[in-house]
């Protein structure tokens, strides 16, 4: 499933959110890693990315988070969420974990340039 990621990231408070267009709000927040907060809808589908000190986080520079080519790629399988995010098609972040929140399973690109 592909959708279209608006993102925007705010320099002064080191803040990135990406959010899949056409979505209003979510039903809950999950953590799935140290500063990477992942929203969901009520039918447990992403709906949103939340990282402050982004840069700390993604361990890249303010510059590249201002990018407007970015793709995140979240894929749920067998138990575990990936979480992939590429900026100019450079990963910055891979993450892995126990899915834990209910997200069915699924191949899911949310995509700035859609």
């Amino acid at each position: 499933m592909e959708k279209r990621l608006i993102s925007s990231y705010d320099e002064i408070n080191d803040t990135f959110v990406g959010k899949v267009d056409g979505e209003h709000g979510y039903c809950a927040d999950y953590g799935i890693s140290d500063g990477v907060f992942l929203g969901i809808n009520n039918a447990n589908f992403p709906t949103s990315v939340f990282v402050p000190n982004a840069s700390e986080v993604f361990n890249t520079s303010k510059e590249t988070l201002e990018s407007a080519d970015v793709k995140i790629n979240i894929n749920c399988c067998d138990g575990c969420l990936y979480f992939d995010m590429c900026i100019e098609n450079s990963k910055i972040c891979s993450i892995r974990c126990k899915n834990s929140f209910g997200i069915p399973n699924l191949n899911f690109l949310i995509d700035s340039n859609i």
